[in-house]
Parts: C-alpha cells; sequence; structure tokens
C-alpha cells in the first residue's frame, strides 16, 4: 500500500468523467482524496450510477450534473459548484467521445455530424469548461487533461485520435492564454488502460488482451493494464502545487512507448 503524502492537502479539486470505478477519473479522484482533497464530480446522464459510484470513494463526493455541450448548464456550472466549495484548485477533464461511426477502421466513411460530435465533445470541451470555471479558479491552480498519445496513427482510433491532437493544441493555447493568470494546463497520456472507453482504442476485430500484452512487451518499463495507480499519480502531482512552472506539457504515463518506435529494443 502507497503511504499518503499529504500531497493536495487543502485543495479542493472537480473531477469530471467519472461513469463507472473501472474510469481514470474515479481512480484520479481516489487518489486525490487520498492525498488530502476536496473532491467534487460531474455526471452525465445517469447522475444516478455516477452517485452509486461516487460512494465507493474513500469519502463520500457531492455530484453536479454536466453536459459539457449544453451552453447553458455550462453557464451555471460556477453557481452550482460554489454550493460546496468558493473556489477550485484543480480540474480535472476525463471528458471523451466519438460516436462508433467514428471508430474502428471507417474513418473514410464517416459522417460530417459523427466527426463534429468527437470533436465537440472531446476536444472543445477542454476549453468551454475551462471558461466556465475560470471564477473559481485561483492563481497556483491546475487543469489537467487525459490524452492519448497522437503523433501517430493507433489502429480503429481513428477520428478520436484527430479530436486527441487537438485536445493537445487546446491545451496549449489554454497554457499561452491562461499563464498571466497563473492557471497551468497540462495534459497526461496515459498507455492503455482496461476502461470502457478504452478498448475504443483498438479496432472492432482486435483481440483488446493481445493488444494491451503487445504494448506491455514494447514497453521499457513493461505495462499493465489493470493498473490505474500511476497514471493516477502521474494527475495528482500535476492538479498539486509541485510543479508550479510547468504548463502546456504531455506527461507520458505509458511504460515509455512513446519514445520507442517499431524498430526499437524489444528485449522482454
Amino acid at each position: 500500500m502507497t503511504a499518503r503524502t499529504g500531497l493536495l492537502e487543502g485543495r479542493t479539486i472537480l473531477v469530471t468523467g467519472v461513469l463507472t470505478d473501472r474510469s481514470i477519473a474515479f481512480h484520479v479522484a481516489r487518489k486525490a482524496q487520498e492525498e488530502g482533497a476536496r473532491v467534487i464530480l460531474t455526471g452525465y446522464g445517469r447522475l444516478s450510477l455516477v452517485e452509486r459510484i461516487a460512494r465507493r470513494l474513500p469519502e463520500p463526493a457531492p455530484v453536479i450534473e454536466l453536459d459539457v455541450t449544453d451552453d447553458e448548464q455550462l453557464a451555471g456550472l460556477e453557481s452550482r459548484i460554489r454550493e460546496h466549495a468558493d473556489h477550485l484548485d484543480g480540474v480535472l477533464h476525463a471528458v471523451a467521445y466519438a460516436p462508433p461511426g467514428a471508430l474502428g477502421g471507417g474513418f473514410l466513411s464517416t459522417t460530417r455530424q459523427d466527426a463534429t460530435t468527437a470533436f465537440e465533445v472531446s476536444t472543445l470541451s477542454l476549453q468551454s469548461l475551462t471558461a466556465a470555471l475560470l471564477p473559481l479558479l485561483r492563481r497556483g491552480s491546475s487543469v489537467v487533461g487525459l490524452d492519448f498519445d497522437s503523433r501517430q496513427v493507433w489502429a480503429g482510433y481513428d477520428w478520436m485520435g484527430v479530436a486527441k491532437a487537438g485536445l493537445e493544441a487546446c491545451a496549449r493555447y489554454l497554457a499561452a492564454y491562461l499563464g498571466e493568470r497563473g492557471v497551468r494546463v497540462n495534459l497526461v497520456a496515459a498507455g492503455p488502460l482496461q476502461t470502457p472507453a478504452g478498448r475504443a482504442t483498438y479496432e472492432q476485430d482486435t483481440d483488446p488482451a493481445q493488444a494491451e500484452k503487445e504494448w506491455g512487451r514494447r514497453a521499457p518499463l513493461g505495462w499493465q493494464a489493470t493498473d490505474f495507480e500511476p497514471v493516477a499519480k502521474a494527475c495528482a502531482v500535476l492538479l498539486s502545487d509541485w510543479l508550479p512552472s510547468t504548463t502546456g506539457e504531455i506527461l507520458h504515463v505509458d511504460g515509455g512507448v512513446h519514445a520507442i518506435g517499431d524498430g526499437g529494443v524489444r528485449g522482454r
């Protein structure tokens, strides 16, 4: 069991994207609480399910309904958060979605509507969420988004890969515009984890277990697709005040695969 450090003691963190206890967002919320943070969650759609999942955290956390594509909900988000806290020290953006038609190898036949939906939910939402929360973000606060390395093509990822490339650019622009306010914006690019969304990384005819095994073979440090702790820890560090001069960065937590080409060392 990892010792608690109090890394986030006294900080209030908003965590979006919790749907199941197999989501990265859930484990970041858990780690944040373990490190002393007060956590507020947002949920979309099946709010009762999110509230049930929230009770599995070390401490109960309030849940606020949020559809990141709904301008009315975004406009009222500040006031709803103020019912629980008067400021935020950190935000985890863990919102992403692409319709089935935008994934799975049908890149050339994806409709304009499906591609637009992937972009609006997975990319634009980082800007719209951050803008809605600006009145609550104090100097020294941190916005962290979840990424998947978009420098190359991943089989079946298709328009989500395009959306993630846009997310990376969006984070850099936000970092530039918010620097004078003392607000940091960074991304964590995680390797494949066994989440419901993570399975969309692969083509429909690809065995996820085999793909995860191959990732572990390529990773210099190895990789366990069932271990959420390294990614949760990385997010906690970025949400803390330990990296006060780091912004516009992409922190890879993937066992090192991003640094190894297809012809790299595979001595496992």
